[in-house]
């Protein structure tokens, strides 16, 4: 029994500890949708917002051309630039040319630290500066948040020229149709952060993070940087380990499967040690190219399931232990009861049918008990009525042997009285025809014929009388043989008999 139950709360807790497993992966599931599907609202979102930028910093852009009219960079001095930026509301405006040694570079700007700043460390813009000189669409245009026939504007990105604590704008680029300088009017990215840190992944990640006590960090991961980390040093395009949220936990494995997500896709999860505390780590791949992070406390998540469930193998292991209690009581009840017809039958066995069991049972041991008992009970009576015929068939047996005996005594007396009795009238018989004969010789000598007939007859007489007797003599001895024979018939019946009460002694009736 204690092995059964122990078998059985190992089963329990295997499968509760693989269903714990499923819903721990099924809590990262739900954050992790919740997560994408912010990202992709968000994104929606930024790209309508940052399309109305790009139109607007297009539409301004055009207005500075406007502004500026057919002067040459020569004549565009930067106090006048400084004018256009303040009265337009913009961060800065920098006109760029292309020098004699074939660089892009910064001439005039509103910002003293943008002067002088080269652009051909950066081949796509490069390229699409000189491209929309000649009035022509950008070349490298995959990157560009809008373009169109001399103009384009980047997306957020880091500005190169100045040092220290990084700066993100967001640069147009427009050439006025008959000047030799290309317009670069950028705004600060405030007002997209601002749109992004309200209700953006940062946002989702902190209501996450406040919802759920057992979500440790989360965070959105580009795994091209982990791939190639030089990446995340380049100002264009701006890349980052962490595009959103807190990773805190990393280690060597994290990067390897960040790395191998970006060939296969797939989501993966393991616990690991961080910080003394048991840590499972989610990384699913979003549509979007990016990987969602999730570290989730694991003692937190599973106690109340590992309590949940210890309660359930508790009950369970209670429940087994009831079962067999009650299952012990019914089978003890169904030994006894076979125990009480074994005993019948043993005590059949040795010839008692006084042998009866008592089971008071409503069901098929009591039916059984019944029908043995009765069966019992006609083989007593059967036995009872034999036993008596059998002491009846002794005493028969014996008076017949008795008188039987007695009858073979007095046929062999009579039988040799008669066979005396027959002789003596025999010889009596016989000396008289032989005195007969002899008369008949002396008194009638001459008469040779008619004497002869007499001799005959004499003769017939005497052989008749002999045959007579031997038939009287065999008749009672085979009258004797035959009463022999009746007393050894009634011998053996009496052993028979004997022989049956002896065997109908070993019943106890």
């Amino acid at each position: 029994m204690l092995i059964v139950v122990l078998i059985t709360g190992a089963f329990q807790l295997y499968f509760i500890n693989d269903q714990i497993q499923k819903d721990i992966e099924k809590q990262g599931d739900i954050i992790a949708s919740s997560i994408e599907q912010g990202i992709k609202e968000t994104q929606v979102a930024s790209e309508a917002i940052e399309h109305q930028i790009d139109l607007n910093l297009l539409s301004l852009s055009r207005y500075i051309g406007e502004l500026l009219g057919d002067q040459s960079i020569d004549e565009i001095t930067n106090d006048e630039l400084r004018l256009i930026k303040e009265e337009l509301g913009l961060a800065g405006i920098s006109l760029v040319v292309h020098d004699a040694s074939d660089d892009i570079v910064v001439a005039k700007s509103t910002d003293p630290e943008e002067v002088g700043y080269s652009l051909k460390q950066f081949p796509g813009v490069y390229e699409n500066v000189m491209a929309i000189l000649n009035n022509q669409l950008p070349p490298a245009a995959e990157t560009l948040s809008y373009y169109t026939e001399g103009a384009y504007i980047l997306p957020v990105a880091q500005s190169g020229s100045h040092e220290g604590e990084p700066v993100f704008y967001k640069y147009a680029y427009y050439h006025e149709p008959g000047t030799d300088y290309v317009i670069d009017a950028f705004i600060e990215a405030n007002e997209m952060n601002k749109f992004t840190s309200e209700v953006g992944p940062d946002a989702l990640i902190d209501e996450v993070n406040k919802a759920n006590p057992y979500v440790l960090e989360l965070a959105v991961l580009d795994p091209l940087v982990f791939e190639d980390p030089s990446l995340e040093g380049g100002l264009y395009p701006p890349n980052k380990k962490i595009l959103y949220g807190d990773y805190t936990f990393s280690q060597e494995r994290d990067s390897e499967t960040l790395i191998n997500m970006i060939k296969q896709p797939e989501q993966v999860s393991y616990n690991v040690k961080a910080d003394g505390e048991k840590v499972y780590k989610l990384f699913i791949p979003a549509d979007t190219g990016e990987v969602i992070y999730i570290a989730l406390d694991y003692g937190e998540l599973s106690g109340p399931l590992y309590r949940h469930s210890i309660l359930l193998v508790i009950a369970g292991l209670i429940s087994i232990v009831l079962l067999f209690v009650l299952t012990a009581r019914f089978f003890h009840r169904v030994f006894l009861n076979i125990q009480g017809i074994k005993e019948q039958v043993q005590m059949l066995e040795t010839g008692d049918f006084t042998a009866r069991s008592n089971l008071k049972d409503n069901n098929e041991f009591g039916q059984l008990s019944e029908s043995a008992n009765k069966m019992v009970e006609t083989l007593n009576s059967v036995l009872e009525d034999t036993n008596k015929k059998a002491h009846q068939t002794q005493r028969l047996a014996v008076l017949l042997e008795a008188d039987a005996a007695k009858s073979v005594e007095k046929m062999y007396t009579l039988s040799m009285e008669k066979t005396a009795q027959v002789r003596e009238q025999l010889e009596d018989f016989n000396d008289f025809l032989d005195m007969l004969e002899d008369y008949m010789k002396k008194t009638e000598p001459s008469s040779h014929g008619s004497s002869e007939e007499i001799y005959e007859k004499i003769n017939k007489m005497r052989e008749m009388a002999k045959n007579r007797t031997a038939s009287t003599t065999d008749t009672t001895l085979a009258l004797a043989d035959l009463m022999k024979s009746l007393h050894g018939q009634s011998s053996e019946l009496s052993n028979i008999a004997n022989s049956l009460l002896e065997q109908m002694a070993r019943f106890k009736l």
